[in-house]
């Protein structure tokens, strides 16, 4: 009777893991990169409204905050993978900023 019970454990983690493996493949796959807006002299975050028509922000995707700038990501949207399930992460950004 225990071969019988641990069958049943075997093809519910199973599906269960296959569950999870599909969810993370629909969540990840369709992901983008983060994106903020930027002062794009000195890399400081700014608020969303400074990257309308009639602001002097640019988006900048991907990449890491710290002390209020960004680094490790780009301005150039292609330039930049999401980092999706099979995917990689670029760290490569377009003009450079003093640290």
């Amino acid at each position: 009777m225990t071969t019988s019970r641990q069958r049943k454990f075997r093809s519910s983690a199973v599906v269960l893991g296959g569950m999870g493996m599909l969810a993370v493949t629909l969540t990840s796959c369709g992901s983008e990169p983060d994106k903020r807006c930027i002062d794009p002299v000195t890399y400081k975050t700014l608020p969303k409204y400074e990257c309308s028509d009639n602001g002097h922000g640019h988006y900048y995707y991907g990449g890491t905050v710290r002390n209020g700038r960004v680094s490790g990501g780009s301005t150039n949207k292609s330039a930049v993978d999401s980092g999706g399930f099979g995917g990689h992460h670029s760290s490569s950004h377009s003009g450079s900023h003093g640290g």
